[in-house]
């Protein structure tokens, strides 16, 4: 091959490749799949002896370079439109132009083949930090972040399921490696992104505050929290699962209405699904005709997490979605006392008790030391209705509509 065929090779190669990235830009991951196949197709023929003498006595060599340029554009273009709507606050509208229905079941809710621990503690994957943010205000209780991590594909998940992740180095006691912490996924299948190739997490970082000191101990701080909320992108994280069923959206009636507690971090399972439900082009999207209900209690209005995404479901979906805080240091319960989640939910007692009685989910997830309160209060509304709240609860089990997540 002469020195001129070659450099049209390249030169074709290049433009072939840069056209699929730039059409695959707009669309879900099988258009760029089929415009990579395109791609190929293209420089197959053009890498021909006889056409590429043909291009190179046509002068079709400079076309060629013109198109990759011109494809390299349509890429950046893209990409920046891409992030002017996102950073625009269009972040929770249903995507048009493609949908999320590549990594659905068929029938999309049937979950007879959900993935369950693929990666394991002595067998991980990999996966790598795309990026850190922290969400919170600066007069929050804690530093909580949203950490975006890349698995190109090869970590499928569904929505209430959790990633456990294996923090880098050794114990100190033994000298043995880290076990791995669990974390409930904060992302839809299909990712922040919603090519199917990311996950997010939402992390709390522990930290331990010594009387004695006056000061945090660095000492007694969690070891995988702060490994994940001081990482950047590139940062490579081991994970294992994806882990539980527990969590996992009924879909088949899509009137089904959803009741969702949270405390802090335990939000996250709900982000997903709420993604799932409002913002994405899912199949369940598009069927669901029930109400999914959100209760979320934090310290204050500086540690809400993803109200910015909650309020525009809100607004868009005012019907179907709703959605309720409970702010302990800045609202009282009838009591006078602090508001804490049980209190905000008790508000409701009356309308939740006949959601559940017509066969309404409800979830909790966050701290254990939520469910002592909660359960207190399901009991006195029950007792109060007459119901023997053993006999209640028992039921709600025995239908699969009572759902808990704690750590």
């Amino acid at each position: 091959m002469s020195k001129r065929q070659r450099t049209l090779k390249h030169l074709t190669k290049i433009a072939g490749a840069v056209a699929s990235i730039a059409l695959a830009t707009g669309g879900a991951p099988p258009a760029a799949f089929a415009a990579a196949k395109k791609g190929k197709q293209a420089m197959e023929v053009v890498e021909s002896t006889n056409t590429l003498m043909t291009l190179i006595k046509s002068g079709t060599a400079k076309k060629i370079v013109a198109g990759a340029a011109a494809a390299y554009a349509a890429v950046a273009i893209g990409g920046e439109v891409i992030g002017k709507n996102k950073d625009s606050g269009d972040s929770t509208e249903k995507n048009t132009n493609a949908k999320q229905d590549f990594l659905e079941a068929e029938p999309y809710w049937d979950q007879s083949n959900v993935p369950v621990n693929i990666y394991s503690n002595k067998a991980p994957f990999t996966g790598k930090v795309v990026s850190t943010k922290r969400i919170v205000g600066p007069k929050a209780t804690g530093e909580t972040c949203h950490i975006v991590i890349d698995h190109k594909g090869d970590f499928p998940y569904w929505e209430g399921q959790s990633w456990g992740v294996i923090p880098p180095g050794v114990r100190e006691k033994d000298g043995k490696p880290h076990s791995v912490r669990l974390y409930s996924i904060a992302s839809s299948r299909y990712g922040d992104d919603m090519t199917g190739k990311t996950g997010s997490l939402c992390v709390r970082r522990a930290t331990y505050w010594c009387p004695e000191l006056q000061a945090e101990d660095p000492a007694k701080k969690g070891v995988c929290s702060n490994f994940l909320c001081d990482t950047k992108p590139g940062d490579e994280v081991k994970m294992t699962g994806p882990a539980g069923k527990v969590m996992l959206l009924p879909e088949e009636d899509p009137s089904t209405d959803y009741i969702m507690v949270a405390t802090g971090t335990g939000i996250a399972p709900y982000r997903g699904f709420i993604r799932r439900l409002f913002v994405e082009n899912t199949p369940a999207a598009n069927a669901y005709k029930g109400q999914a209900w959100l209760f979320l209690g934090v310290a204050n209005s500086d540690a809400l997490l993803y109200d910015d995404e909650w309020q525009e479901v809100k607004k868009k979906y005012p019907d179907n979605f709703r959605l309720d805080y409970a702010l302990s240091r800045e609202q009282t319960n009838k009591s006078g006392g602090k508001m804490y989640i049980q209190d905000k939910v008790e508000e409701y007692a009356d309308e939740i008790f006949n959601k559940l009685d017509k066969g309404a989910h409800i979830y909790f997830c966050g701290l254990k030391g939520m469910m002592p309160g909660i359960q207190d209060m399901l009991k006195g509304v029950a007792e109060s209705k007459g119901l023997d709240y053993d006999e209640w609860l028992k039921g709600l089990k025995k239908s699969k509509q009572w759902h808990v997540e704690v750590y």
